[in-house]
């Protein structure tokens, strides 16, 4: 009986499983995890409550392993990264500052609430800014134009209310990109694994002015082209041609030994037609001698 009391226990926790879980108890939540969830262990009262998600909460970061996924609790009152002990954002009342969050920033930086940051103390009209002569986003209202803040932007520049920021009058119109070029180089598109890639487009409209230049109309980009070896078509080809040429140079070698051959016996007739002609005139000037 007490068997069979263990059993029906055990199927009772395993159909009161729910979200991520893969085991879990009535009295403890989730044991285990599904593939591709995290397991994080949570307080409630004076027990310990196990969970499965999908992502973990913040103040906790990720760790995988090949046992279980998990969340571990920032070291820190904090948002922190995958090493646990460094943060990436605070707590309100709390500010970021090397990694670290704390209620106050030194001299020469001021809290921003905003960003939960210690930043630079920017001029009255900037809201962030790289140091004290170098602003990157200003107030609400006015216009960034080469580190300072502007409430209009000067000539030959236009206010670009998306960015908030002053852009060059440029007096030329282009169209837009074409495509980008097949992968190429030294003008191939196969046979190599490194190339680039050209695009282009058109002026469509130039006002002769003391105007700013037109922006660029062409742009390459480096690529990896998808045909290392080249068609076996470009293959055959050159292997014809080497073929026609092993056997232009092997007929060549036979005439050259042809005519080398003729020339010898050319040669060698003439040789024994000399040898001759001197045998006869030997003879002929050899007395007769009596019989």
């Amino acid at each position: 009986e007490e068997h069979e009391h263990d059993a029906h226990t055990h199927n009772a926790n395993w159909t009161s499983c729910y979200g991520g879980c893969l085991t879990c108890s009535d009295s403890n939540g989730c044991l285990s995890c599904k593939p591709r969830y995290f397991f994080l262990l949570d307080r409630l009262g004076m027990r310990q409550v196990g969970m499965c998600l999908l992502s973990c909460p913040s103040g906790y970061y990720h760790i995988r392993s090949r046992d279980i996924n998990k969340c571990s609790k920032c070291q820190l009152d904090c948002d922190c990264d995958f090493t646990g002990n460094f943060c990436t954002r605070c707590r309100a009342g709390h500010y970021l500052y090397r990694g670290k969050c704390q209620e106050s920033c030194p001299e020469g930086l001021k809290p921003n609430d905003r960003l939960r940051e210690c930043v630079f103390d920017c001029a009255a009209d900037c809201d962030t800014c790289l140091d004290e002569d170098t602003c990157t986003r200003c107030r609400q209202g006015l216009y960034l134009l080469q580190g300072k803040c502007h409430s209009a932007c000067p000539e030959e520049f236009f206010a670009n209310e998306q960015l908030m920021e002053c852009k060059p009058q440029v007096h030329c119109e282009v169209g837009e990109w074409g495509s980008w070029s097949p992968c190429f180089r030294g003008g191939s598109t196969c046979g190599f694994k490194l190339g680039e890639q050209i695009r282009t487009r058109d002026v469509l409209l130039v006002t002769p002015s003391n105007s700013h230049p037109c922006p660029a109309v062409s742009e390459k980009r480096d690529c990896i082209s998808k045909k290392k070896k080249c068609p076996g078509a470009s293959r055959t080809a050159l292997f014809t041609i080497r073929k026609q040429r092993d056997r232009k140079n092997k007929t060549d070698r036979k005439i050259r030994s042809s005519r080398q051959e003729g020339s010898e016996r050319e040669n060698g007739k003439q040789m024994r037609d000399w040898a001759d002609a001197v045998n006869r005139n030997i003879t002929k000037s050899w007395p007769a001698r009596n019989t």
